[in-house]
């Protein structure tokens, strides 16, 4: 691997200057960081993925294992913990590639599918991210808006407006404000949560029973993985600007902890929370609403209040990472610079996030819920796969990592292994509303594997269209040297 002033020749370099300001729009887009514009230490992982699960979405996590999945405590309990401890450990990893290649997760991930082939995953995390996520937790927000105000009856769309303009706001000017704003967050955040979550465990129904469907704890196990693993295609854009002697393995620590912690202990909070003697859970029950059964209202009005700023958290990362994702497709939009270009799509985004989150509050949140975090895992396994078995052939070497920028580096084999991956997973083992594959209908007792498969599928796939390159890259290494 070539050192950093060799890299610098021969990939673009992000353009301005940066350095640690906070009320500046971020310049440049998904070009490559200079040594000069590096900063930021391991710790900041931490709040920067903590403060963003520290909202409703993460609670909900909890509640449709045991309110619509019909596990118990326990049950919930081990899904919750295996199914996120796989997401954030893959996080950490991911992570911890930041400070190494200086280039955001999908630019990176040109590396295994070249630069055409990248449109695959890079669009799906694009349309994820900037919509699918941004609706999903913008609805809480507004959820909590609604509740905070019970007597006025709030619209909907009004109480979704407010909680769109703000997170756009933040994901416009980019980089450094969304690592400020989530560490100034996360005391607020952090303090109002525990007491919320004391106040939960204490008036939970830790007997509580109900009514397991075939294959509930795979499917929640599924829910668990797919919403920590959610944020894996954005990690390599929130520690690309350390610097390259960073401790990465601190870095991975930090990040993959954040995620566990938050998710872990929210979404069980959640779980508890339906056991709750008075809650309520159907389709024109608001969720948010829900709490004031576990907490008097010195607690219960903060919470809410917390809720939409976590809200606002999420999705600042969500917006950012996906524009950054659509303009990783390499789409050239006349007249535009990189900056302008990211700045314009995280507004689009947020106009049609707007719409698209009238319309799931109409269609019945938690099924819809459900329906996403699977489809989320669905493709980041098989995205996951391709990446790790290309980062292990190659040991982490990418050269000049003149690669990334390149259009004319073109390779069929991670699209091809992410496709059929990817395809045959959900067409044979999908248990969804979408989709029920025929093995998933004939033995509804298995759940949701289909990451499960995908994964594996493609990266056995990867690895046999791939089987000259670990060589390869062992030479180059010896020949060039490497950086840690």
């Amino acid at each position: 691997m070539q050192t950093i002033e060799e890299v610098e020749k021969h990939v673009p370099v992000r353009e301005g200057e940066y350095g640690e300001r906070v009320a500046t729009v971020e310049p440049g887009g998904v070009e490559y960081i200079a040594l000069k514009e590096r900063h930021g230490q391991p710790i900041q992982m931490f709040w920067t993925w903590l403060s963003p699960n520290l909202e409703f979405a993460t609670v909900f996590i909890g509640v449709i294992a045991v309110a619509f999945l019909g596990l118990n405590l326990w049950q919930a309990a081990t899904a919750i913990i295996v199914g996120t401890a796989l997401g954030s450990l893959s996080h950490g990893v991911l992570s911890s590639w930041g400070p190494k290649f200086g280039v955001p997760m999908m630019v990176e991930s040109r590396g295994a599918f070249g630069f055409l082939g990248n449109i695959l995953p890079a669009g799906l995390n694009g349309i994820t991210a900037s919509f699918g996520w941004f609706i999903v937790n913008s609805v809480s927000g507004a959820f909590a808006l609604q509740a905070l105000f019970p007597s006025t009856n709030v619209p909907f769309w009004l109480a979704f407006l407010v909680i769109v303009v703000a997170q756009v706001v933040i994901a416009t000017l980019g980089h450094n404000l969304i690592h400020v704003f989530e560490r100034w967050a996360l005391p607020l955040l952090g303090t109002v949560f525990i007491i919320a979550c004391f106040f939960i465990f204490i008036n939970g129904n830790y007997g509580f029973s109900a009514q397991l469907i075939p294959g509930g704890w795979l499917l929640a196990f599924t829910a668990a993985f797919g919403y920590a693993c959610g944020w894996n295609p954005f990690a390599a854009d929130y520690t690309r600007y350390m610097q390259p002697t960073t401790d990465r393995k601190m870095v991975g620590f930090w990040a993959g902890f954040g995620v566990f912690l938050s998710c872990v202990v929210l979404e069980f909070a959640g779980a508890v929370l339906v056991t709750v003697a008075g809650t309520k859970w159907g389709v024109t029950d608001i969720p948010t609403a829900q709490l004031h059964r576990a907490m008097p209202d010195l607690v219960y009005y903060p919470t809410l209040i917390c809720i939409a700023v976590g809200a606002v958290a999420a999705n600042a990362i969500n917006i950012y990472s996906g524009t950054m994702s659509l303009v990783a497709l390499g789409i050239r939009e006349m007249g535009l610079t990189l900056r302008q270009r990211r700045a314009t799509l995280a507004i689009l985004a947020g106009v049609i996030g707007f719409f698209g989150g009238l319309y799931l509050e109409s269609r019945g949140v938690a099924e819809q819920y459900t329906n996403f975090l699977l489809l989320i895992s669905y493709w980041i396994a098989p995205w996951l796969a391709v990446v790790f078995v290309d980062y292990w052939l190659r040991h982490g070497d990418y050269g000049d990592e003149s690669m990334f920028y390149d259009p004319k580096y073109n390779r069929w084999q991670g699209f091809v292994a992410m496709a059929i991956g990817l395809v045959v997973s959900v067409y044979l083992f999908a248990n969804s509303a979408v989709w029920t594959g025929p093995i998933a209908k004939a033995y509804p007792q298995i759940g949701d594997i289909t990451f499960i498969v995908g994964f594996v599928i493609s990266a056995a796939l990867y690895y046999v269209f791939n089987l000259g390159l670990r060589k390869q890259a062992s030479e180059n290494r010896a020949a060039a040297g490497s950086r840690a």
